[in-house]
């Protein structure tokens, strides 16, 4: 099985662990004491106890904890994981020693800054050609001199100071104060102070390169933005990858007067950003809300500091609840890039709510993290800012000022920082959907709360159901000059990409409107440059990605239905939808403005969203089609099953279903049966809606067959291909029971027998439907389908159970046939009807496991997770999505598919599927329970479910312990491949590569002919084809007609044959839908010599030495039967020699 991963790796699985430290158990049984030489080996001692301390009562503390861990957590072991949790993520002595040293050197370093002359800001003659200015320096001419100084003062701020930095990404702050003279009071108009800040830091920059004390320098921005940038060192040697120190320039505090930076005031001049003559007078100029945020927030970090140190020393466990909110932040990518709810915001949302008293002082970590989401769950600061100035000075704007400037208001202690001033309303809404999924799985008993909340990552691709990516951001330019927003993009200094952004995003909302109960977007990572390099411009930002969590019920929807063509609200509905927009007649006789998109399939329709995003986009922000790449059914091409209209299967399973369900109102109105119907029961993934290729109703080319000469049946005809493959549709039809029925199991096999007969008999004298009978079942050909139909007695696997022993008594026994006698019918068909019921729940579930299945037949693990497991696997996705949403994609759900394969523990965890919300918590506990007892004689992959808590009845046979791991390295694999795919429009778009078997691991390939493969047509990549099947273009005919040849599938027959004659020596992998290919896997311990038996020398070698006989496998004469069983099928054998280890 896997290997375990710590709980850092797991956090961010990409982050490098190349310290020794961050890589051991987190805990040790005792500390080696200090004076110990580093390089000696401790041996550690089980510490004796007396009988006296052994017993020993508990002490107050003790029961306290006791009293936490039973009032507070679900079970002591959750309380166990937080705390192995946080020690993980906590830095270590040694890592600070590093880090103290290091920040030591640079400070030194620091405060040897060389003097220069002053000159003026746009002369950059002092600084040397190896460093750049990290600053785009548009418009060029800002007014002001400059000139380098020694900083006035050197201080560690943020977490590592207040002691809430966290592993694996560690970064250390370091404000470095500008000398007073440098400024001037007015730089805060027209960029001069964020130029001479960044000319500041380039001089630093210049002054450090030729230590030998520092290992890389970068620059890069604070959360994003171009005003800030900050100046990244790393320490020398085999460390430079622990940690970061993060340089920052800042004011002298109180340099500048906090009025200055009101949201409604203007402190970039039109004229001088357009270098075009103004006719408005000053007052008259915008606001400039966010490049006051910029510059405010550089004269505030120190008594941000100051403020949170007084909080964290009043409530012990501050830095551990801020820890576990940054890991929960960090699993959902929220907490880095631009607009992001970082570790300082996640400190001053504890230190608010223990500001105004929601939370105690005294409480735990865990108690704090849970508050916080609870907090942020129910309170929308996008509508009710919070503030943390208790009484802020008269110049502090009011909640309505930073309301009316910004998306979400909250407001630090000095009452003039909004410190979510550049979140938009749509990442505080993500977060507060996020709390709100954490707060409700969090109490229930039935789901891993630890892993689902603070262990799974929650990338884009696999949270959000359709994604799309905007290539270009470049084009974003057009937008901001089409939506007329030169003011808004002064205030973000020219980044054209943060300020089109939130225009564009509230245009989305409303039109997506009810089809959507989530927009998301990507936060553009913080940028990373050499010192050497130019800023980089706002085009080289990766493109932009939005994701759409759909309302299944509504998405799909082709008609967007407006407001009548008198309402005053009609002439907005045109403006927002242009030509698109039209009157329409309703069948209720209003006329209304409406929208039509385009969509006659289901997969077809569930595309509505793009149509919508790429009108708007194109209409209302210039944004050509070209530039919207869209990831929303990239893998429903594996799947489809398109003549004229492209279908993923929904529309052909109902055509299934409505004609088994009249089919099944016949039967029960058949009369003159002698015993009545009490059931009909589908039990065919077809009528649950997950066959990968649901049946299509075939109409027959007679001319492709010949006749049988007794009952006049179609069948094949000598040297034609294959004809087309006809499923039969299992149907269990349960007559009642009555004393008549025999109590011997040859005779009910043959009363079963006589209904089929009579059964047949009425279906043709009633509907024309052409039948055939057969011990087993009946056949009955109708509208262009065939149902088979199994008569079944209630009692009939107690009979199979029961046996007379020599004395006469009567034995009980379970065995083989009886269970899988009740497995076909009475658990498959049950199944079959609840997953249709969680069909019309959710109605992507059936493209789902189609997905699924498709890519298991297609790497050829089909034999070993059976359409029933696979099916019960995706339903457990959908009954317990924790952390994420049910599935409105089958895209999104196949991701989720591929990662429950790749990483549930299946050696230590029963799979629960929870269908019909049957378990309760003390059922969990139960399977939990029996499931540990029991382990090494359950199988390998253990599914339960109401009916079924102790054996695992559809995993019994497969898959083998090899298998499983083969499926889950295959599925991570795969995973990764996708992901990486669907999310990089510079990749190769080619979803096909993980339905692609890697064949180099099978030891001999059987290649067939593909005529001769009857689904040929569904093959991952299927061959031109140009000759027929026996099957004709038309309307079906839906009773009567010649019975055509069912269920006949030569691979199939030809693999079965395989298994049974040669299954001892080796596996036999195939893909059932459409595999040309038959791959080969030899068992090792066969190929042992064996002592000489006569009863064993089929396909076996004699090899004597001395007196011995031995018998070995005869690999040429297996080679050659595998040609000889399958002449006409096999086309040719590649045996791989170079692999054979025998």
């Amino acid at each position: 099985m896997k290997k375990k991963q710590t709980a850092a790796e797991m956090i961010l699985p990409d982050s490098s662990h190349e310290e020794e430290e961050e890589n051991e158990a987190p805990v040790k049984a005792k500390r080696s004491k200090p004076e110990e030489a580093e390089g000696e080996e401790v041996v550690y001692h089980p510490v004796k106890l007396s009988r006296s301390d052994l017993y020993r009562p508990p002490t107050a503390e003790e029961l306290n904890q006791l009293k936490e861990a039973e009032s507070l957590f679900h079970c002591s072991l959750l309380k166990m994981q937080m705390e192995e949790l946080l020690k993980e993520v906590a830095l270590s002595e040694r890592r600070k020693e590093q880090i103290d040293s290091f920040v030591q050197a640079v400070t030194k370093l620091l405060q040897t800054v060389p003097q220069s002359p002053e000159v003026e800001v746009c002369d950059l003659s002092w600084l040397c050609d190896a460093v750049k200015v990290p600053f785009l320096l548009v418009p060029k001419t800002p007014k002001g001199k400059f000139h380098m100084a020694p900083p006035a003062s050197v201080d560690l701020i943020g977490s590592y100071p207040l002691g809430t930095c966290t592993k694996p990404r560690i970064m250390v702050d370091l404000a470095v104060t500008i000398p007073a003279d440098i400024l001037h009071p007015k730089d805060v108009l027209n960029q001069r102070y964020p130029r001479k800040r960044a000319l500041y830091l380039a001089g630093l920059a210049q002054h450090l390169m030729s230590s030998s004390d520092i290992g890389t320098m970068r620059y890069s921005c604070l959360h994003g933005n171009r005003l800030r940038p900050v100046l990244l060192l790393t320490p020398p040697g085999k460390e430079s990858s622990t940690f970061t120190v993060r340089v920052h320039a800042c004011p002298p505090p109180g340099f500048f007067k906090p009025s200055r930076f009101h949201p409604q005031r203007n402190n970039i001049r039109t004229e001088w950003y357009t270098g075009l003559q103004a006719s408005q007078s000053e007052s008259n100029e915008p606001p400039t809300p966010h490049y006051n945020s910029s510059v405010l927030g550089d004269l505030l970090p120190r008594a941000h500091l100051q403020f949170l140190s007084a909080v964290s020393s009043q409530c012990s466990a501050f830095p551990d609840g801020v820890a576990l909110l940054k890991v929960w932040l960090r699993q959902r990518e929220l907490d880095q890039g631009t607009g992001c709810f970082n570790g300082f915001l996640a400190s001053m949302l504890l230190a608010y709510l223990l500001t105004t008293h929601r939370i105690s002082n005294t409480m735990t970590a865990y108690q704090l993290l849970r508050n916080s989401l609870n907090f942020l769950a129910s309170t929308d600061l996008t509508v009710n800012g919070i503030s943390l100035a208790k009484d802020p000075d008269s110049t502090a704007p009011s909640l309505a000022d930073f309301h009316d400037a910004f998306q979400v208001v909250f407001i630090d202690p000095s009452g003039h920082l909004n410190m979510c001033a550049d979140m938009t309303a749509c990442t505080y809404k993500q977060l507060q959907h996020e709390a709100s999924v954490s707060m409700q799985f969090w109490d229930d008993p039935t789901v891993d709360g630890f892993h689902s909340l603070l262990m799974t990552p929650k990338p884009m691709i696999r949270t959000s159901d359709h994604i799309f990516q905007l290539c270009e951001p470049a084009k974003l330019q057009y937008s901001c000059k089409k939506l007329n927003l030169l003011s808004e993009l002064m205030d973000h200094s020219g980044n054209y990409v943060h300020t089109a952004l939130p225009f564009i995003l509230s245009l989305l909302q409303r039109g997506l409107g009810q089809r959507i109960s989530l927009l998301t977007h990507s936060l553009s990572p913080d940028p990373e440059w050499s010192v050497e390099s130019e800023a980089p411009k706002h085009k080289a930002q990766p493109p932009l990605s939005f994701g759409l969590l759909l309302r299944p019920e509504l998405a799909a929807s082709v008609l967007e239905r407006g407001p009548p063509a008198d309402s005053p609200k009609a002439a907005e509905f045109r403006q927002l939808w242009g030509s698109r927009s039209e009157l329409r007649r309703f069948q209720d006789g209003s006329i209304t403005e409406a929208v039509l998109w385009d969509g006659e399939s289901m997969c077809q329709k569930q595309l509505v969203p793009r149509q919508i995003i790429t009108h708007l986009l194109q209409l209302h922000a210039d944004i050509p089609e070209s530039s919207v790449r869209y990831v929303g059914a990239k893998m429903d091409d594996v799947i489809k099953v398109g003549r004229e209209v492209p279908s993923t299967g929904e529309e052909e399973s109902l055509l299934v279903i409505q004609s088994y369900d009249d089919l099944s109102r016949k039967l029960w109105r058949l009369e003159g049966l002698p015993l009545s119907i009490t059931s009909v029961q589908g039990a065919h993934p077809a009528l649950r809606y997950t066959q990968v290729f649901p049946p299509l109703p075939l109409k027959l080319d007679y001319s492709f067959f010949e006749r049988e000469k007794t009952c006049r049946s179609l069948v094949p005809k000598e040297g034609k291909p294959c004809p087309a493959y006809i499923t039969p549709i299992t149907v269990i039809c349960h007559m009642e029971g009555s004393g008549k029925w025999p109590h011997d199991r040859l005779a009910i096999r043959h009363i079963r027998a006589a209904f089929h007969i009579r059964l047949g008999e009425l279906l043709k004298k009633h509907h024309n439907y052409t039948c055939r009978p057969s011990p087993t079942h009946l056949d009955v050909w109708k509208d262009g389908l065939v149902f088979r139909i199994q008569v079944a007695y209630h009692r009939e696997p107690q009979v199979l159970r029961e046996s007379v022993n020599a004395e006469g008594l009567l034995v009980v026994r379970d065995n083989e046939e009886a269970q899988t006698l009740e497995m076909a019918t009475i658990h498959r068909p049950l199944l079959t009807s609840t997953l249709h019921g969680l069909q019309q729940q959710h109605p992507c579930f059936g493209a789902v496991c189609r997905l699924a299945k498709r890519w298991l037949g297609a790497q050829l693990f089909s034999e070993d997770i059976t359409e029933d497991t696979a099916d019960l696997l995706v339903a457990s996705l959908f009954l317990q999505p924790a952390p994420f949403t049910p599935p409105g994609s089958p895209q999104v759900g196949f991701l989720r598919f591929l990662h429950l394969l790749s990483s549930f523990d299946w050696r230590n965890n029963p799979l629960v599927v929870n269908l019909n919300n049957q378990f309760t918590a003390p059922d969990y506990t139960e399977i939990k329970n029996d499931f540990m007892a029991s382990r090494e004689s359950l199988p390998v992959m253990f599914i339960a479910t109401p009916k079924d808590k102790k054996l695992s009845m559809w995993t019994k046979r497969a898959p083998s312990v090899q298998m499983l791991q083969r499926v889950v390295m295959v599925a991570a694999e795969s995973l990764k491949v996708l992901e990486h795919q669907l999310m990089d429009g510079a990749q190769i778009q080619d979803v096909r590569v993980v339905m692609r078997p890697p064949l180099d691991a099978y030891d001999v390939l059987i290649h067939l002919n593909p005529k001769q493969v009857p689904l040929l047509s569904q093959a991952v990549d299927p061959p031109a084809v140009t000759f027929s099947r026996g099957v004709m273009t038309g309307s079906v005919v839906p009773s009567g007609g010649a019975l055509p040849v069912i269920d006949y599938n030569p691979v199939s027959l030809y693999l079965a044959e395989l298994r049974d004659v040669f299954g001892d020596l080796a596996l036999f992998f195939c893909d059932p839908y459409g595999g040309t290919v038959i791959a080969v896997l030899w068992k090792p311990k066969a190929f042992t010599p064996a002592p000489f038996k006569t009863s064993q020398v089929s396909a076996r070698n004699v090899e004597v030495t001395g007196d011995e006989a031995r018998t070995v496998p005869n690999v040429e004469a297996i080679l050659e039967d595998f040609r000889i069983i399958g002449k006409g099928l096999v086309k040719s054998l590649e045996a791989r020699t170079e692999r054979w280890l025998f």
